[in-house]
């Protein structure tokens, strides 16, 4: 095994790459307030931001599912990765060369599994390219390309490679590299023959698939040769690192620009990615060999950021696939905030095609919103019926009224419920718009007799939403002792240098709520908050390495990022604010003690020892001249 990575090295990855940079490779972030950005959490569904980025502090947390960290574990948590890899992924891009405890330098063979399969496509990608623009056997994918209107600077923006004839090429050319047979099989870039392993893609077009990250993590492979007995197009099997539900195709080159213009354009393939890129619809992208489904939908939403204004149009072919596709993705439809609409070209024809045909403008035009998907989805269903028959019109209606009961808006509903009375041929509008009412009423509220059935039918559609576990034992914060204990701990973590050092003479039982207490222990543990003065990324991260459980870990996360509430018309926390927390914390558990020493002396009055009671009557005159000091002169009592 790989020895242990050095701290200073870990700490170096840490300061080299920002929190930020990071986590807005996988979704889109606005400002916050406070230095602070904010975002859809990746880790849960939410239909509002509560996960928050704090650049100056290198953390992350989600006031939803209560997940949250440093860069490290942001990478850890997102892609699935154990610490040391994803210490080495950061290590990579930072240029940062690491050292190891036990072993001197990891070697290749000993990092870890992701790491080894994502270095395997990627040089297996570099080697494909390679192979279409120099190999002469690779004058078919060549050929092919230019059939379809893409040159040669298109195959090398998009990566397009070529996979030769023979039995083993790329196999020998990664076991040169290092890789066993073992990593290849597990890959999928090999897979087992008679004498051992051999290429899985043989004389195919090469396409890779990337992650939202940038990283190849797949490929797509289209057949050249009919000799080839193969399906027309090949993807990667299920892998560690490749899961064909959990991918889109040019994500990785269409997300700035859809999270830019809030706006997204589903094709069916490839090459209409490419072909749709180079028109200029930048925001093109496409699924694996699957059907566009809920985990697509989530990648896409913590982009678009489910602002009201955001669009995602799928383009499908015109033909009976291509609307039952169309179908498909309005079952999820719902799950998007956004506007969703649903494009088809002239004569059934897919975005390559139409740009063979007429032109980039053509592409950008037919991308532009025209059909709400929800109206395709109607004349779909009533176009299956004879509405010349009162019994055809009945049918029609209650196969469409559920789909516009599932819309989210009442006034949408209404408005569509009218439409439908009108496709359908039925005058008595209301009648239509009180069926639709009933039935969203119904299945809000849990009891429709519609949703058990389909639910039988449809199980996936229907789904338990689990709750978020509370960390710790629930706060009131209304109870204004919860409140400033929770923002003076705040300060500590965030501002250390308007608290210290008084703050590190505040004793643990001076938080009375019990988590708070924890994260008091957790800053003492880790050198008190005057640690953060020289270092406040190192401090935070010896804090959250000083907490006894992931519970007070996350508190600890949750407090270094959430916005400190400050006086009307301040811009940032100052020594006043500041002072006036320690205080009311400082004064609340000194009252708190001569509670507790009043009962005393009352009992000792009582009969009691007098050197006791004495000892007591004196803590007690001690006390409230302490009361006094620090209702009069404040901070400067302290």
């Amino acid at each position: 095994m790989a020895g242990r990575i050095n701290d200073e090295d870990v700490k170096a990855v840490r300061d080299a790459v920002p929190i930020d940079a990071v986590v807005s490779e996988y979704l889109q972030l606005r400002n916050a307030g406070g230095g602070n950005l904010k975002g859809l959490c990746p880790f849960h569904d939410e239909k509002s931001p509560s996960f928050q980025v704090s650049p100056s502090k290198g953390l992350f947390h989600c006031f939803g599912c209560q997940e949250g960290g440093d860069t490290i574990t942001f990478v850890m948590k997102i892609d699935h990765l154990s610490f040391s890899e994803a210490v080495e992924r950061l290590a990579a891009q930072a240029g940062i060369t690491l050292r190891y405890e036990e072993g001197g330098y990891n070697p290749a063979h000993q990092r870890g599994e992701r790491i080894r399969l994502v270095e395997a496509h990627k040089l297996a990608a570099e080697w494909y390219a390679e192979q279409l623009a120099s190999l002469a056997e690779a004058e078919a994918g060549r050929v092919f390309l230019a059939g379809r209107g893409f040159d040669q600077a298109a195959a090398l923006h998009f990566g397009v490679g070529y996979s030769p004839q023979g039995w083993d090429h790329l196999t020998r050319f990664l076991r040169g590299k290092g890789f066993t047979d073992k990593e290849l099989i597990l890959s999928g870039l090999a897979q087992e023959g008679r004498r051992g392993p051999i290429d899985r893609f043989r004389g195919r077009l090469m396409w890779p698939i990337r992650d939202i990250g940038g990283e190849v993590v797949g490929f797509g492979a289209r057949k050249l040769y009919e000799a080839d007995n193969g399906p027309k197009y090949l993807n990667t099997p299920e892998t560690p690192i490749y899961k064909k539900s959990q991918v889109l195709y040019g994500i990785d080159l269409a997300k700035k620009e859809i999270a830019k213009v809030s706006r997204a354009v589903v094709v069916e393939g490839y090459t209409d990615v490419m072909a749709c890129h180079l028109a200029g619809v930048t925001t093109a992208i496409a699924t694996c060999g699957t059907a566009f489904g809920g985990e697509h939908i989530k990648i896409l939403r913590r982009l678009l950021m489910d602002n009201g204004s955001a669009r995602v149009i799928f383009t499908f072919d015109g033909d009976a696939a291509g609307q039952k596709a169309a179908l498909r993705a309005f079952e999820d439809d719902q799950k998007f905030a956004a506007e969703t609409y649903i494009a088809i070209a002239p004569d059934g024809m897919d975005p390559c095609d139409l740009r063979l045909a007429k032109g980039d403008d053509a592409v950008a035009d037919l991308v532009e919103p025209r059909t709400p998907l929800f109206e395709f989805a109607l004349r779909q269903i009533v176009a299956r019926y004879d509405l010349d028959t009162p019994g055809g019109r009945a049918a029609a209606l209650d196969e469409a009224a559920p789909v516009v009961a599932k819309l989210k808006e009442r006034t949408v509903r209404r408005e569509v419920a009218v439409q439908l009375a009108g496709l359908i041929g039925i005058l008595d509008q209301e009648h239509v718009v009180n069926r639709v009412g009933y039935l969203a009423h119904r299945g809000l509220s849990g009891g429709s007799s519609l949703r058990s059935a389909h639910s039988r039918t449809h199980p996936e559609r229907y789904v338990a939403v689990s709750r978020p576990a509370v960390t710790g034992p629930a706060l009131t914060l209304r109870n204004p002792v919860y409140a400033t204990e929770r923002e003076l701990l705040k300060l500590a973590l965030q501002r250390p240098e308007l608290v210290s050092p008084a703050f590190d003479a505040y004793g643990v039982d001076e938080f009375t709520a019990p988590p708070y207490a924890a994260v008091r222990q957790a800053i003492l543990d880790a050198g008190g908050a005057e640690y953060g003065l020289s270092d406040a990324q190192d401090y935070l991260v010896s804090v959250r390495e000083a907490a006894p459980d992931d519970q007070v870990r996350a508190m600890v996360t949750e407090l270094a990022v959430e916005p400190i509430k400050l006086h009307k018309g301040a811009r940032e926390a100052d020594e006043a604010y500041a002072g006036a927390q320690l205080v009311t914390v400082r004064r609340r558990a000194v009252m708190r003690r001569i509670q507790e020493v009043q009962v005393t002396v009352r009992r000792l009055e009582s009969g009691g020892d007098p050197a006791q009671l004495a000892a007591a009557q004196n803590e007690l005159w001690i006390l409230e001249q302490y009361d006094r000091a620090l209702r009069e002169r404040g901070p400067a009592a302290l």
